[in-house]
C-alpha cells in the first residue's frame, strides 16, 4: 500500500539552498547538503568555545560537556556519552515511553496538551531513571530549567535558575567524576528540547484533524524520520573556521562565524526527489538533523526510539483540535509552545 501524506512547507525563516552566503550582522549561513556535510565532517570548522565557571554552575556543565569541547577534549568526553547510551536498549527505552504516555492519557480529562504532559517530561523521565538519576521526574524538571538557559543570550535570572538546577542534578545523578557526572547531565539537556520539538511536529502533523482521517498507515518509525527532515527540531547548528576555508565555492576567513542550516539542507533538491513530499520510507539516507562526522548526535537511535513510544499512542489515541500551533522564540531550535489533542 502507498502511502500518500500532504507536503509540509517548511518552516518561516527556513532559507532556501545555495552557495555559501555573507552578511556582516549574522555572519557566514551554509544551506546546501553537500556544504553542510562537508563543514560538519572538515576539522577547519569548530565548535564555537565557551567559558567555564565554578563547579556545579551551568557555564561548568557546558564547559565540560562534549558538545562544546575541543578538539583535544571531545573524544574522551563524547566516548562517556557512548559508554552511558550502550547499556540502554532503545527497544525498552521505545515501550517504557509508550507506557507512561498511556498512563498520563488515562488520566486526562477530554483534552491534553501534548508538550506539557507528554514531549517534554515522558522522554526526561524515562531516560533520567535509566541512567540511575535518583527521582527521575525531579530531575526532568531540572533539567527542562538548565536548557533554557543552555544557549547563549539568555538573561542573568535564567542562568541562575540554572545554576540552582545543575546542583539539584548534581546531586541526583549516580556517584561517578565530576566529568562523567557533566557528560550524564549533559545528554539529558541535550535530549531535551530537541526530542520535545520532534514529538511536537510530528503530532502536529501526522495526527488526524476534526472530521479527517491521516492518509496514510506507514509505521511511525518512518515517519519520524521524515518530520526529522522536513521540520527539523534542531535547524541549524553553529561552527567558527579555525583558518582559512574554501567551502561551496566561497573563501570563508579564519574566525568566521558560521550557521549550518540542517533546515534548508533537509531539503536539498539536489539531493531529495520531491524534496517538500513526506515520503515514508523515502530510499536513501541524507538527513543531516542528527549531524555528521565525529560530532553526529551519538544518541539518535534512543531519541528515535522515545519519540516513537510517544508517537505509537498518541496516533491510536489522540486526534488534533483546532488550536493553532506556534513555537517557542529560538535562533536554532524549531519547538512548539502547547499542541492541544482530544483523547480517545
Amino acid at each position: 500500500m502507498i502511502d500518500i501524506w500532504p507536503d509540509i512547507a517548511p518552516v518561516a525563516g527556513t532559507p532556501a539552498c545555495g552557495p555559501p552566503s555573507f552578511a556582516p550582522e549574522r555572519g557566514w549561513w551554509v544551506t546546501r547538503h553537500a556544504d553542510v556535510r562537508a563543514a560538519l565532517t572538515d576539522p577547519a570548522f569548530r565548535v564555537p568555545p565557551v567559558d567555564s565557571g565554578p563547579p556545579g554552575t551551568l557555564a561548568w556543565l557546558r564547559a565540560s560537556v562534549s558538545r562544546f569541547s575541543s578538539p583535544r577534549r571531545h573524544p574522551e568526553r563524547r566516548s562517556m556519552v557512548v559508554t552511558a547510551l550502550d547499556a540502554l536498549d532503545p527497544d525498552e527505552l521505545r515501550q517504557e515511553a509508550a507506557r507512561r504516555t498511556a498512563a498520563v492519557l488515562d488520566r486526562a480529562a477530554g483534552r491534553l496538551d501534548v508538550m506539557r504532559e507528554l514531549a517534554r517530561p515522558v522522554p526526561l523521565w524515562v531516560l533520567a531513571g535509566r541512567l540511575g538519576f535518583a527521582d527521575p521526574v525531579a530531575a526532568g524538571t531540572a533539567v527542562a530549567v538548565v536548557a533554557a538557559a543552555y544557549h547563549p543570550g539568555v538573561d542573568v535570572a535564567a542562568v541562575r535558575r540554572a545554576d540552582r538546577a545543575v546542583a539539584t542534578l548534581l546531586a541526583a545523578v549516580p556517584p561517578a567524576a565530576p566529568e562523567v557526572r557533566a557528560n550524564l547531565i549533559g545528554l539529558l539537556v541535550q535530549a531535551c528540547d530537541a526530542t520535545a520539538g520532534l514529538i511536537g511536529a510530528a503530532a502536529h502533523h501526522l495526527l488526524p484533524r476534526p472530521g479527517g482521517h491521516p492518509p496514510g498507515v506507514a509505521e511511525t518509525a518512518e515517519l519520524l524520520a521524515e518530520v526529522l527532515r522536513l521540520d527539523p527540531p534542531v535547524r541549524a547548528t553553529r561552527r567558527v573556521t579555525a583558518s582559512a576555508v574554501r567551502l561551496g565555492g566561497r573563501e570563508l576567513p579564519a574566525g568566521s562565524p558560521v550557521l549550518l542550516r540542517f533546515d534548508a539542507a533537509n531539503r536539498d533538491p539536489a539531493v531529495f526527489v520531491d524534496p517538500a513530499a513526506m515520503r515514508p520510507g523515502r530510499p536513501g539516507g541524507g538527513l543531516l538533523t542528527f549531524g555528521a562526522g565525529e560530532r553526529g548526535c551519538p544518541g539518535d537511535r534512543h531519541a528515535l526510539a522515545l519519540a516513537t513510544g510517544v508517537l505509537d499512542v498518541l496516533r491510536e489515541r489522540c486526534q488534533r483540535t483546532r488550536a493553532p500551533l506556534c513555537h517557542e522564540p529560538h535562533p536554532t531550535l524549531t519547538v512548539p509552545t502547547s499542541l492541544e489533542v482530544s483523547v480517545r
